[in-house]
């Protein structure tokens, strides 16, 4: 050993590091900087759980009730686009709405270019022959993407409220009749309803995203509504009061979260919002992964294109200091993504560097940060869960994963983030659904049109899941045994939505090379 290399090295240390040079502390002062904001945000979540379990006794009542003469003329908005799959379904679930038929009128809002066009025209056809007020709009050159096609219905809407499904939804009879009341208070602009799932067991994946659904719909919008906060509509299963959307500046499609965008524009300006944790509307979980991902990127898109919008407005506002704060952390959340991403590409260097330190200083410094972002989400989804089905330990796993995906997923969700920074447009893509419910197991999507094609993305995830890999290996052969949980849910993460994005868009080649033989292509239509 060279001459008083000793106090540098621990026994058995296998580590070639055993300074401290100029990039070792850029290291340490990256990784420590990044986390600490990844822990302010999980303080954040916390903070929300904390409101929920404070406030979610206090469920909301209507101010009265409407008599049975003087209910309202409502206009159910339905846009559509490339959606033969479900179509049918949803019209069914909207003609059994109960409410009076003279002050019901549904619009299908079809912007497709595809067999949906006829199945969907053909069934307002035949539900009008029946004595509904059902019309037929369709557009060409689908301007503003739903927005837009949600502003061209409203020009031309009946009712003095507006109910809107997206296309996979399938609202109970009684929908209407349950969210009519709330509006009897003239301030309120918008009532909520919470998402449930039609195939929550179907797969794997849809098994996860009810968990993160779950966590936002019980935990979040629960907690901002009833502790006086902003929350937003979620863009279907939910109604608006016309007035509302003509009077902030009716849809506009200059971000992909047309629907976050309206209701923080209408909430600045006074408008009240209503969420209702206990009555729900079914909608149907991707069952794809390129799909989820597509709709996950979307969202991340849209969130940060109106973060970029909002945000500054808040200074010229007269809003109190918490609720500016409140709007800042719910609509910068998505900006921790590419952050997300050099921090965690940072873990292997800082294992490197810091193997001479001792477990002791790797606890000290490292484990409040991390428990506080890991606890603040394991926490988050539990109480969520447990308030929706009493389940308690069973659920566990499934957090584990949630946990795990929502990592594998933030390549996908960072690209979309920096996107929205620098300017670059993208259509709005709509999330592919098969009409694939928990009852119908045996259906297959496989063979379907609309499945999304896989790109470059799952191999930087594939790699990082190979990164983190190494990083594990590193940590066993150094015996740095209380890093591997946190290590784990990076390589099952990555290695999880990386392989199964390339797998279903291999098989998505191969679908489009037998159609091909066939002079047949669904892979591409």
């Amino acid at each position: 050993m060279i001459p008083g290399l000793e106090k540098f090295t621990n026994t058995n240390n296998i580590s070639y590091i055993y300074t401290l040079d100029t990039f070792d502390w850029i290291v340490f002062l990256l990784y420590f900087g990044l986390l600490f904001i990844l822990a302010v945000y999980g303080a954040y979540r916390l903070r929300i759980t904390y409101l929920f379990l404070k406030y979610h006794q206090f469920r909301p009542e209507p101010k009265a009730y409407f008599s049975e003469d003087d209910l309202p003329p409502v206009t159910v908005q339905l846009p559509l686009f490339n959606e033969m799959y479900v179509v049918e379904r949803l019209l069914a679930s909207c003609v059994a709405l109960d409410y009076p038929k003279a002050k019901l009128e549904i619009q299908v809002l079809d912007d497709s270019t595809d067999e949906t066009q006829s199945i969907a025209r053909a069934a307002v056809e035949r539900y009008a022959a029946q004595g509904f007020d059902i019309v037929y709009l369709h557009r060409t050159d689908r301007a503003g993407f739903k927005a837009g096609a949600l502003q061209a219905g409203l020009n031309v809407a009946k009712g003095q409220f507006i109910l809107i499904f997206d296309a996979d939804f399938q609202p109970k009879p009684d929908c209407i009749r349950k969210m009519i009341h709330y509006f009897t208070e003239p301030r309120v602009g918008v009532v909520q309803f919470r998402w449930s799932h039609l195939n929550a067991d179907y797969n794997l994946l849809t098994r996860v995203q009810s968990v993160m659904l779950d966590g936002h719909f019980v935990i979040e919008h629960t907690a901002r509504h009833r502790s006086g906060g902003f929350f937003n509509f979620n863009g279907t299963a939910g109604m608006w009061r016309r007035e509302a959307i003509t009077w902030s500046g009716g849809w506009q499609a200059d971000t992909l979260a047309e629907d976050t965008d309206l209701s923080y524009r209408a909430q600045l300006l006074g408008w009240k919002f209503v969420y209702v944790l206990d009555e729900d509307v079914p909608a149907e979980l991707p069952v794809d992964i390129n799909a989820f991902k597509v709709q996950q990127r979307r969202w991340a898109k849209g969130y940060t294109q109106v973060a970029l919008k909002i945000l500054p407005r808040l200074r010229n506002l007269d809003l109190p200091l918490h609720a500016k704060i409140e709007t800042f952390f719910h609509l910068s959340g998505n900006l921790i993504y590419p952050l997300m991403i050099l921090f965690h590409l940072l873990h292997l260097p800082i294992l490197i560097i810091r193997y001479n330190q001792g477990l002791f200083h790797l606890m000290l410094l490292d484990v409040p940060f991390l428990l506080l972002s890991t606890f603040s989400v394991t926490s988050y989804y539990f109480i969520s869960l447990k308030e929706l089905y009493g389940r308690k330990w069973k659920n566990l796993l499934m957090i584990y994963l949630a946990m795990s995906i929502g990592v594998g997923i933030s390549i996908s969700n960072a690209k979309a983030v920096l996107e929205a920074l620098f300017g670059i447009k993208s259509d709005f893509i709509r999330t592919p659904k098969y009409a694939i419910e928990d009852n119908k197991k045996e259906e297959k999507w496989q063979k379907k049109k609309y499945r999304r094609a896989m790109g470059w993305l799952p191999l930087l995830e594939i790699g990082m899941a190979v990164y983190f890999l190494f990083a594990i290996i590193y940590a066993v052969n150094s015996e740095m045994w209380g890093v591997l949980p946190f290590l784990s849910i990076f390589i099952i993460g990555y290695g999880y939505v990386g392989i199964a994005s390339l797998l279903n868009g291999l098989g998505l080649l191969h679908m489009a090379k037998s159609s091909t033989d066939n002079q047949l292509s669904p892979a591409t239509e």
